[in-house]
């Protein structure tokens, strides 16, 4: 039992790192492109404008999202508003980043599921 479930283990593990290996991928081609931003622009050091409602209305991207995962047409789009939304409506420097690396994730998550298409 023991040597099956290290087998497993490993067989789980190899998995988890060709996942990664793909989101490293696209992880790489973020940061060539914020080299070409910084190259372009410089160091960009803007106010954060979040906290008011300055975008899409956080509540309305939550309707869609969940109006769409119940008639299960979900998109990328729906995630993605939904995160971005979140992350516009918050005035907390902290949750503020939290919810920007969340944004970050689904955009990356969206590539990926692209660069899966190609196959």
């Amino acid at each position: 039992m023991c040597f099956l479930r290290n087998i497993c283990n490993c067989i789980l593990f190899r998995i988890s790192m060709m996942d990664f290996t793909k989101t490293a991928k696209v992880l790489d081609e973020v940061a060539v492109e914020r080299l070409n931003q910084n190259a372009k622009w410089g160091e960009q050091n803007h106010p954060d404008g979040t906290g008011w409602l300055c975008g899409p209305d956080p509540g309305l991207a939550k309707k869609r999202y969940e109006d769409a995962k119940a008639a299960r047409t979900l998109t990328w789009l729906e995630i993605l508003d939904e995160e971005f939304a979140e992350a516009l409506a918050e005035k907390d420097q902290g949750r503020l980043r939290e919810e920007l690396i969340q944004v970050a994730a689904v955009a990356v998550a969206w590539v990926e599921c692209i660069d899966r298409r190609k196959k």
